[in-house]
């Protein structure tokens, strides 16, 4: 659990100004959601907002700096908590994460207004300790949504305060939680997020010294320069989690290695070559939605904008969708620690590097390039359904993110609504994201949160970035973790949580 902010009720301060203004004043984002119609914005509760604001503030982080999910899942845990514990004062029964029930306000202050001016200033001020560089369009999307971004009290008797309060309140408990988020971790370099561990891959860039072990890639950028990246975030093992005990607790299994199980990995191999050569067009339509998603803002960010499709579906309110983000972002936090604690702990090979070792001195068919179609060419060549700028994630592969937070999101989602059904469809222009020419509309069904993180992971494989067990194994944990991390969730809405002394 998360360790508790000091109780520290600030003097009390004079408000000026931070009032909403009506929704007639407010005008709509100029970015929009891709894939689905967005919802009207005069239907959309101050949670569902905010999110699309969060999603913004994340993609133009990964513009920024890259592509980085496990960082990406904090800034987001770091939103969701914020505007619950702040959301919280408000509420007859729900309790904080920092505060308790500390700051709960009397039933008369507990309107819709004042949660939104709360919720609003929680997301802001998280959404700026989380995403420094975005900092100026925050400030924008805080005006244009009709609230004051400098307005600073800390007056916990007011929606304003409240939110200020608690935002600051869990940025300061999470500054030491080990993602070495100021990268002032000793055994750093001074980068933030960076690696303090020493990890170095027994494998260099250009041969294979252990093919169960993980090896960068070169990738090459569209200027035809070149860059290997390392393993990303290999630390990741040890940031504090929300609900689990530990980072371990759910390790899996150790994975098929050429030593402990030699014929199997050959057929793991084999079939993720299969899959990769025979890819039709909606096969690389759903290799690319769920490699990308919202603009690459990770899975947490894809697992969101899947629980705003609920929203819409289920016609939520300010109340249900604070808690529904809240549940799935944390889920996705814990699954990204649980996932990366066994990625480092296995430090296992991926396709890259199975193919060239099975297949060495050998043809094989794949993927043709960025022209498109298959080819056969040697094995040396064989080349993942991706960009050249982006060949496979940089991290070992078992087990997969993807999977793993696929399948505790898609949990989480199912006990939060109580069903599995989803029923929605996502309609995308296949071999945009991959090919120079594009090809035909694809329509891809996703009837169920359960069928939806299992085409997440089998994606995977037929992309060429998994060998199946990777993906099967991770969707089993995220389960997993999903189901045992659930009761802990409802305690903070039933207010039975308290926070650890």
């Amino acid at each position: 659990m998360l360790r508790p902010c000091r109780l520290l009720l600030p003097t009390l301060l004079v408000l000026t100004g931070g009032c909403a203004t009506p929704d007639t004043m407010v005008q709509p984002p100029a970015y929009a959601r891709t894939g689905q119609e967005p919802l009207p914005f005069e239907r959309q509760n101050q949670a569902w907002r905010w999110l699309d604001v969060m999603q913004e503030a994340a993609a133009r982080d990964v513009d920024a700096f890259g592509a980085r999910p496990t960082v990406l899942s904090r800034q987001m845990m770091l939103w969701a908590v914020a505007m619950f514990d702040a959301w919280a004062a408000y509420d007859a029964t729900a309790v904080g994460t920092c505060f308790g029930g500390a700051l709960r306000r009397p039933p008369a202050e507990r309107t819709l207004a004042n949660k939104r001016i709360a919720v609003s200033y929680a997301s802001y001020r998280a959404l700026v300790g989380a995403f420094p560089a975005q900092a100026g369009f925050l400030r924008a999307e805080m005006r244009r949504l009709g609230f004051d971004p400098d307005e600073a009290s800390t007056d916990v008797t007011t929606p304003q305060g409240i939110g200020n309060v608690v935002a600051a309140a869990l940025l300061e408990r999470r500054a030491d939680d080990g993602a070495n988020a100021d990268g002032a971790m000793p055994g750093g370099d001074g980068t933030p997020y960076g690696d303090y561990t020493g990890y170095q891959p027994v494998n260099p860039v250009d041969r294979i010294v252990d093919p169960d072990r993980w090896q960068p890639i070169e990738f090459t950028r569209s200027d035809g320069t070149k860059f290997t990246p390392g393993f990303l975030t290999p630390h990741w093992g040890r940031v504090r989690p929300f609900a689990l005990r530990s980072a371990d607790q759910f390790r899996a299994e150790p994975p098929p290695t050429t030593k402990t199980a030699d014929a199997e990995l050959r057929a793991q191999t084999a079939r993720v070559l299969e899959l990769n050569a025979s890819l039709t067009e909606a096969d690389k339509a759903l290799v690319e939605f769920m490699r990308d998603g919202p603009r690459s803002t990770g899975q947490s960010g894809h697992w969101l904008r899947f629980a705003q499709d609920v929203s819409r579906r289920d016609g939520n309110d300010l109340d249900r969708d604070v808690k529904l983000y809240f549940a799935v972002a944390v889920a996705a936090f814990d699954a990204f620690i649980a996932c990366w604690e066994t990625k480092r702990h296995y430090d296992t090979s991926r396709p890259w590097t199975l193919v060239r070792h099975y297949y060495r001195g050998q043809r094989v068919r794949g993927w043709a390039g960025p022209a498109g179609g298959t080819v056969e060419l040697p094995a040396e060549q064989w080349h993942p359904y991706s960009p050249y700028v982006f060949v496979t994630p940089p991290f070992p592969g078992y087990t997969s993110g993807h999977a793993t937070v696929s399948g505790a999101c898609a949990k989480i989602l199912e006990l939060f609504t109580g069903s599995d059904h989803y029923g929605t469809q996502e309609v995308r222009r296949c071999c945009s994201l991959t090919e120079e020419q594009p090809g035909g509309m694809a329509t891809l069904d996703l009837p169920t949160f359960s069928a939806t993180a299992e085409l997440a992971a089998r994606s995977r494989a037929m992309g060429g970035y998994h060998i199946p067990i990777d993906n099967d194994v991770g969707l089993r944990i995220g389960r997993e973790l999903a189901i045992w991390s659930w009761p802990r969730y409802q305690q903070w809405f039933d207010g039975t949580a308290v926070p650890a002394p």
